[in-house]
């Protein structure tokens, strides 16, 4: 069994147009240091993070400014109380990662997960549906000045 972390980072550096990703978990420095490089990239880059989970997890919110990523937050069909429990990334308009595998040290270094790589068009037209519907009921997260 090897890295997940290691497989998502390459293929982030693969990408050429577009990331897309809805993450119910993200702390992984090395994944944020990747997609910070793709947008350096000119990649587009658009996140949907859990609302709850990003309000709750300090090194989320710390790792997104800090990499400066554009993102926002969504919740589950019940709203504030419900979970955005994706955990997917749509690559070019061509790949889809899944699987239970949430974007954490913890997921990487703890953890038995799985990723599955999908490249199959009406698959991916799925996700990309899903994903458009999500971004479309995200908001944006107020940046707090001083």
């Amino acid at each position: 069994t090897g890295s997940i972390a290691e497989v998502i980072e390459a293929m982030i550096g693969a990408a050429t147009t577009s990331i897309h990703a809805a993450l119910y978990g993200f702390s992984s420095p090395r994944l944020a240091r990747a997609l910070e490089e793709a947008q350096a990239r000119r990649i587009r880059l658009r996140l949907i993070i859990d609302g709850n989970k990003y309000r709750e997890t300090s090194g989320c919110q710390r790792l997104l400014a800090e990499r400066g990523l554009a993102f926002r937050v969504a919740f589950g069909r019940d709203g504030a109380g419900s979970k955005m429990h994706h955990k997917f990334a749509l690559l070019d308009r061509k790949v889809v990662l899944t699987g239970s595998y949430n974007w954490t040290t913890a997921s990487e270094d703890k953890n038995h997960e799985n990723l599955l790589i999908l490249r199959n068009p009406d698959l991916v037209d799925a996700y990309r549906a899903e994903f458009v519907a999500l971004w479309e009921k995200s908001v944006k997260v107020p940046s707090e000045e001083s």
